[in-house]
């Protein structure tokens, strides 16, 4: 599907967010009509990205640029959605201020590029770009802790990008080599048809660095360090955007070259090096989860934690891919409606220590349930969606023979329950700090975050046809 056709949901997806950060500047003239209009031009891409999943579940692939640089296959789509519906909580719910406004629409721009352009090299631009546009964000609110949290993401990610990197300038002059120069030696559709003959050496050195690379970013351990920090100090709204969707979109890239890895025939290679980072990810998550002090430090290494999972299921077959595009969509929803519903409890308890935060049910009644459900969500309960994504990675697990391995997933997400249950009960009952006002406040705000909740309910109960349509899809072009 090529032409003015697919050109308008792709243009109707990319350029709203670079409307609403050249606008931004005029914020402090008008404020109210710059937040609104933010808010308005948030929601374009959120119709165009369902407007593009619709398209691919009735089987077309749109594509759109020079040498078809746009491409929406059921990856694209699903990652589009996720991208474009987070960035509207985010610009619905986040700072009115204007460099809120104009660095979380370059920010959400650059995530939406990269998950939609088929040019490997742009991908890559687009990740490396992510750091920028949402690293000046980190110390929104300016202090000490703040600054040196954007610093380190900063160095951490750029050291990883870098790497990335290396590995995408591997890939392609194997490809060189193989198929002479080409205009669309980059592009993934044209690297995937020649993976069967690319060097099995360099192949697989060029996926240790694009790992390692990319996996810095989706906050794989041990390249995670930078997430917690930067997490613990980034404004709620911001959060809710680098956890819900920026982990995703660093996976997404490694989905991308896996799926390379495994029809250069060595898919195998590959799933070791996940597996090992995944429980890798896992324990140290789970461990970290014990004795935190900071809720905003624990939703972030429950991030780490469940990209640790998805990073399993993408190793154990198509079934355990399956369940990790699934787990995808239910963190992005879990994890930034828990984001944003920690900046309602910082602003009203003033502080981010769980020692100095309690009685959440008696204070904010509404946002301690939800805070509830989103936190029994994460831990894998039902009738949330994470609990079915979980059973799903757990069947592929036994399926594929790897029953050891799947004890030990057991024994780490048993620590991570007993953490975050033990955590969740001490915020929410006991006596409310002194001086703590006791009232919801704002209460128009949690409409759009019940939808989250909704979302988690609906995909634990049933899994509705579009969605699975588009896993289907995406395990048929992601392992062949």
């Amino acid at each position: 599907m090529t032409g003015s056709t697919a050109a308008v949901p792709i243009v109707l997806l990319l350029a709203p967010p670079v409307l609403a950060a050249l606008l931004a500047p005029a914020g402090p003239a008008w404020p109210r009509l710059a937040s609104g209009l933010h808010a308005l031009l948030a929601l374009v891409p959120v119709a165009a990205a369902v407007w593009l999943a619709a398209l691919v579940v009735g089987g077309a692939v749109p594509t759109w640029g020079p040498t078809e640089l746009f491409r929406v296959d059921a990856l694209s789509a699903l990652l589009a959605v996720c991208v474009a519906s987070v960035s509207a909580l985010a610009a619905l719910l986040g700072p009115s201020v204007c460099r809120f406004r104009l660095f979380a629409s370059l920010f959400a721009f650059t995530m939406l590029v990269a998950v939609t352009t088929d040019n490997v090299a742009v991908m890559w631009v687009a990740i490396e770009a992510t750091t920028i546009t949402s690293a000046v964000l980190v110390p929104l609110h300016r202090s000490r802790a703040s600054i040196e949290a954007s610093w380190k993401y900063i160095l951490i990610g750029s050291v990883g990008i870098a790497l990335a990197f290396v590995g995408t300038v591997l890939a392609y002059f194997d490809f060189v080599t193989l198929a002479g120069e080409s205009k669309s030696a980059l592009h993934w559709t044209v690297l995937m048809a020649a993976a069967p003959r690319m060097h099995p050496p360099v192949v697989e050195l060029a996926f240790v660095f694009l790992l390692v690379g990319y996996g810095t970013k989706a906050g794989i351990a041990p390249m995670h360090t930078w997430l917690p920090d930067a997490h613990a100090e980034a404004p709620a709204a911001l959060s809710a955007m680098m956890s819900g969707v920026l982990l995703a979109v660093a996976l997404y890239a490694i989905v991308r070259w896996k799926a390379v890895v495994g029809l250069a025939g060595h898919g195998a290679f590959a799933d070791r090096l996940l597996i090992g980072l995944g429980v890798l990810s896992l324990g140290l998550a789970a461990l970290s989860l014990v004795g935190q002090r900071h809720y905003k430090r624990l939703l972030a290494y429950s991030s780490i934690e469940h990209t640790g999972l998805m990073c399993l299921g993408l190793a154990l077959g198509p079934l355990g891919t399956f369940a990790a595009m699934l787990h995808l969509i239910n963190h992005s929803a879990a994890k930034s409606m828990m984001f944003l519903l920690s900046g309602r409890i910082l602003d009203r308890y003033g502080t981010g220590d769980l020692r100095h935060v309690s009685g959440l049910l008696r204070t904010m009644p509404v946002t301690g349930w939800m805070f509830a459900a989103g936190m029994l969500a994460l831990v894998g309960l039902p009738p949330f969606g994470i609990f079915v994504s979980k059973l799903a990675l757990l069947r592929a697990g036994f399926a594929t023979g790897h029953a050891w391995l799947m004890a030990i997933v057991l024994a780490f997400l048993a620590v991570a329950f007993i953490s975050l249950i033990g955590h969740l009960n001490r915020m929410l009952n006991g006596r409310p700090p002194a001086g703590v006002t006791i009232g919801e406040g704002g209460r128009w705000a949690l409409v759009p975050l019940a939808l989250c909740v909704l979302v988690l309910t609906v995909l634990g109960v049933v899994l509705p046809e579009p969605v699975e349509t588009l896993l289907d899809r995406i395990v048929e072009i992601t392992t062949g």
